[in-house]
């Protein structure tokens, strides 16, 4: 059943005398249950019919069906209600407000579609669980990876059930690891019956759809019915993620090795620093028994030569005393030898 129809669009931008074509009759269809990739290269218009399929610009000439319905005559309150519960929006940047926690952030369609609060933290909830992020709904977008980040994102997209996913570059800014579990979420919820609408310029990515569209230059190019199953494009993205790890791995090894060589020669600098210092010691340790050794000799001859004045003292005292104590002194002393 068809859901999106673009019929003869032509999307032309003035500016100032120069007047920009970025889509050239551009004609369309998109049927229920669809996984579509729009591909090409910067600039090539991809992003403008984006813009226009997701009601969020219009076509300056030509016609947008929407379930049947003529788009133009909308008027700015239905392609409001269009834009929060029917089409569900994931960006390359996320569009995360920093200050919001994720369960808030997933919260915010919800919000502006004035459901009751704790109704909302139900849904959110279940909207990150449904994205394996059931353990992350108080961390705010700067706690998150990369991959986390863009998990809230989709969350924040399908909260409201939309029919509809419109994504333009989602893993623009991921590494390939983080695509590829992107890349499963887009394909778990196409099975489950939500049309996909993605931009990208990325090959691999593209052969997740059943239908590739070929733009160049505003005008499409061809239109490519994917015949492989999309398994093997999730088998072919996962060994090129495994490629991208296993390099980085490689380089991660290379540097710490290189590392650990460089402490291991700082340390080895050290260790010779060290003995260096040592044997440079030793002899400051050598001079300084030498010089207490003389410290040590020259106290002797001071000593020495105190007790020889101390001697000499003595015999000027004996020398001076009169004859009658020497005569004593002298028979006390043959007394002491008898």
């Amino acid at each position: 059943m068809e859901i999106l129809r673009l019929e003869h669009i032509r999307k032309e931008y003035n500016q100032s005398e120069l007047s920009v074509v970025a889509l050239h009759d551009i004609n369309l269809q998109v049927n229920e249950g669809e996984f579509l990739s729009i591909m090409g290269t910067s600039g090539s218009g991809k992003s403008t019919m984006l813009n226009i399929l997701g009601c969020l610009d219009s076509p300056t000439s030509g016609s947008y069906y929407l379930d049947g319905e003529d788009v133009a005559k909308f008027k700015d309150e239905k392609l409001a209600e269009i834009r929060n519960k029917k089409i569900g929006f994931v960006f390359q940047s996320f569009n995360l407000l920093p200050k919001l926690s994720s369960l808030e952030n997933v919260e915010l369609p919800m919000v502006y579609a004035n459901v009751p609060k704790k109704l909302r933290q139900q849904k959110a909830m279940i909207a990150l669980e449904k994205v394996g992020l059931g353990k992350r709904v108080k961390h705010k977008p700067n706690e998150l990876s990369g991959g986390q980040r863009q998990r809230v994102a989709i969350a924040r997209a399908l909260v409201n059930a939309p029919s509809i996913l419109m994504a333009d570059e989602p893993t623009g800014n991921l590494d390939s690891r983080s695509t590829v579990e992107i890349m499963e979420i887009f394909q778990k919820l196409n099975d489950d019956g939500t049309t996909i609408v993605m931009v990208t310029h990325d090959p691999r990515l593209a052969a997740f759809a059943d239908k590739i569209i070929h733009i160049l230059d505003g005008k499409i190019q061809n239109v490519e019915i994917v015949e492989h199953p999309k398994e093997v494009a999730q088998v072919e993205a996962v060994s090129a993620a495994e490629t991208v790890a296993e390099t980085a791995s490689a380089a991660e090894n290379k540097e710490t090795a290189s590392e650990e060589q460089k402490v291991e020669e700082k340390e080895n600098k050290e260790l010779v620093e060290q003995k260096q210092e040592t044997i440079t010691e030793k002899p400051t340790i050598t001079q300084d028994i030498v010089v207490e050794q003389q410290q040590t000799s020259t106290e002797k001859e001071v000593i020495a030569e105190q007790k020889q004045t101390s001697t000499e003292k003595d015999d000027k005292k004996e020398t001076k005393k009169d004859p009658a104590q020497k005569v004593e002194h002298k028979r006390q002393h043959k007394r002491k030898s008898d």
